[in-house]
């Protein structure tokens, strides 16, 4: 996959710490001197265990929270620590679908309110043009225009997810940030949104935050991928090139999915040992305890991200002495 223009850069995250101060004078660090680049039009999924630190990326990003240091760039305009009326106008720029699209709706709205309020809230759409607009956000998502007389009980999980996408397109942002938003839904439900999603990007040139736990979801329709460990950025590489991934922990996380192909006769390997509490990261690399090529210098000096190939960076101090099996 060539390397696209650096003028393609649409979001940059630099340096960015997340730190939450608790009781006892402890410290809890959710993301540890992360750094990313997402380009127009592109899927970046960030993926990773529970609790490596996600979600509290995502959160950073749509200013829902406040970064510890770094800075977060949209179109080179530095966005990290937006209030009031600024920080409201950037909502329009970045969108969000949530996990649980239930938690997510009023239960007492009708579809046609929850898709429409966004544009409400900016003074973009008269109520008299709600029932109209509402029909058209919804056959964006392939749902039927009776649907925006119902409310979100009257639905199934996949319906309301469809439903959380139309309100999300609503504002026409350039960035969608997916908050584990297939992992709720029956397989053949993920690959119906999975779809619907890919489509509006094509159509729309939309770029997609995807943040999930599934390498091999991921890795069918993401044009690249953020690997996440302990508040951290593992390795980064294209999509369509995970098979090789060369950092112990992308490895370990490939060689815990399950496969349906017989041919390939492959065993599912569990990756040994717990993640370490963020309320006491590990010196050196945050994976050494789990690592079996662990070294004395992994113990002392944590690795940054370093290019390994094109559009391919790992952290990693023996990435060359690492075989892919």
């Amino acid at each position: 996959m060539p390397d696209p223009k650096e003028s393609d850069v649409i979001l940059r995250v630099e340096h960015m710490t997340k730190k939450f101060p608790l009781s006892g004078g402890r410290t809890l660090t959710a993301c540890d001197d992360v750094s990313l680049r997402v380009r127009k039009g592109e899927t970046v999924a960030i993926v990773g265990e529970s609790g490596c630190g996600k979600t509290t990326l995502l959160k950073t990003i749509m200013n829902m929270q406040p970064p510890t240091s770094g800075r977060i760039l949209l179109h080179e305009k530095d966005i990290t620590n937006l209030t009031g009326e600024a920080r409201r106008e950037n909502c329009r720029h970045i969108q969000m679908v949530f996990q649980d699209p239930t938690s997510a709706f009023n239960p007492k709205m009708r579809i046609r309110d929850i898709v429409c309020e966004p544009l409400l809230n900016f003074g973009l759409l008269k109520r008299k043009d709600m029932a109209a607009k509402a029909r058209e956000l919804l056959a964006q998502v392939d749902l039927p225009a009776d649907f925006a007389e119902r409310y979100p009980h009257n639905m199934s999980g996949g319906q309301r997810q469809r439903v959380a996408v139309a309100r999300a397109l609503a504002l026409e942002p350039e960035i969608i940030a997916c908050d584990e938003a297939t992992s709720a839904l029956d397989v053949s439900v993920q690959d119906t949104i999975i779809r619907l999603l890919v489509r509006l990007q094509r159509e729309k040139g939309i770029t997609y935050l995807f943040i999930c736990h599934d390498l091999a979801l991921v890795s069918l329709f993401s044009h690249r991928i953020a690997v996440m460990y302990l508040g951290s950025i593992m390795e980064k590489l294209d999509g369509d090139r995970l098979e090789e991934a060369r950092h112990p922990y992308t490895q370990a996380l490939l060689k815990a999915v399950f496969s349906t192909d017989q041919e390939k006769n492959q065993k599912i390997s569990i990756l040994a040992g717990d993640i370490p509490s963020p309320l006491d990261i590990p010196s050196g690399c945050p994976f050494r305890n789990r690592c079996e090529h662990c070294r004395d210098m992994c113990e002392k000096k944590k690795p940054a991200l370093r290019e390994l190939a094109p559009n391919h960076s790992i952290a990693c101090h023996y990435p060359l002495e690492i075989v892919t099996k």
